[in-house]
């Protein structure tokens, strides 16, 4: 794939794109859809990444807001829903397609976990610790940095809900956050859990299997068994989609660890192929190789030199 291809495929699907990547999208085609899920949680699908938007007396409050060229019809669908105003805005981590909307959205309260706004406020250079997977984001102006932080979790007591963002350390990036709307018995994971295929794990912005294996681990042992799950993206899902995507993270991961172990080079253990068996989660966004190099690269603790441009 060249590098063209894989920055486009970054700004549509992992939200790594830089400024001038998503402007090059077309973003008048774009339709948002709305699918009910429980409660008054609803999803919104557009561009980027899924929105959760819980809908209510109180106003509106949504989980992430994918690109900027998106807001006004994502504000459109959610008239749809309520003449009620957009009150809070939870980004779930710092990612363009995750909160690109904050700027024409910092009319309500933005939240979110404290590195959050760290890296928002600043460029950085996300990717998998490698030269294969990685992309200037430029700094955001400060209207469109969170107004609230957090550093452990934080509740919102909004529309009869008592939503909880939970951070969820050294996941997707160092400021995941799970939210979990526990009267609608809905939760969105960000990008922690995608339907996909293998994960982008930014480990320039801090991120490793490790911490998601661990997050989505204590989460499943936390959340109703028949709770809905909204993925960072892709479709509606179950804790079950998620306990498989963990097994294949842990086995996986294993694999690479077991090589790292016995010596073997990053090129020895994609010649050999060795996440043959879970081919089926290749996709031209995260290629086996890819994803081979992004756990090798955790496993032997190498990184990009520059985490961030100053």
């Amino acid at each position: 794939m060249n590098y063209a291809t894989r920055v486009l495929l970054l700004g549509a699907l992992a939200g790594v794109a830089s400024t001038a990547s998503a402007q090059q999208q077309d973003f008048s085609k774009v339709e948002i859809k709305v699918t009910k899920v429980s409660g008054n949680v609803y999803m919104l699908e557009g561009s980027g990444g899924n929105i959760a938007a819980s809908v209510g007396d109180d106003g509106i409050v949504i989980v992430d807001d994918q690109f900027a060229p998106l807001a006004d019809k994502i504000r459109a669908a959610l008239k749809g829903l309520t003449t009620k105003p957009l009150r809070f805005v939870i980004n779930t981590h710092y990612h363009f397609d995750h909160t690109g909307g904050n700027l024409p959205f910092n009319d309500a309260t933005i939240v979110a976990h404290d590195n959050v706004r760290k890296r928002l406020a600043t460029a950085n250079v996300l990717g998998n610790g490698g030269s294969a997977m990685k992309m200037d984001q430029p700094a955001n102006p400060k209207e469109a940095l969170p107004v609230v932080t957090f550093s452990n979790d934080v509740t919102l007591h909004v529309n009869g809900e008592d939503i909880r963002a939970l951070h969820a350390p050294s996941g997707h990036t160092d400021g995941d956050s799970i939210v979990f709307f526990p009267k609608s018995n809905v939760v969105h994971f960000g990008d922690d859990f995608v339907r996909y295929g293998f994960p982008f794990i930014d480990i320039n912005g801090g991120g490793s299997s490790k911490g998601m294996i661990a997050a989505l681990e204590t989460a499943m042992t936390q959340l109703p068994k028949d709770v809905k799950v909204i993925p960072g993206h892709g479709a509606l899902a179950t804790l079950d989609d998620v306990s498989t995507y963990v097994t294949m993270l842990k086995e996986t991961r294993g694999v690479v660890e077991k090589g790292v172990t016995a010596g073997k080079t990053l090129q020895q253990l994609q010649q050999e192929k060795v996440l043959d068996a879970w081919q089926k989660y290749s996709g031209q966004f995260v290629s086996t190789d890819l994803f081979i190099e992004t756990l090798y690269n955790e496993l032997t603790g190498k990184k990009t030199a520059a985490l961030v441009k100053h």
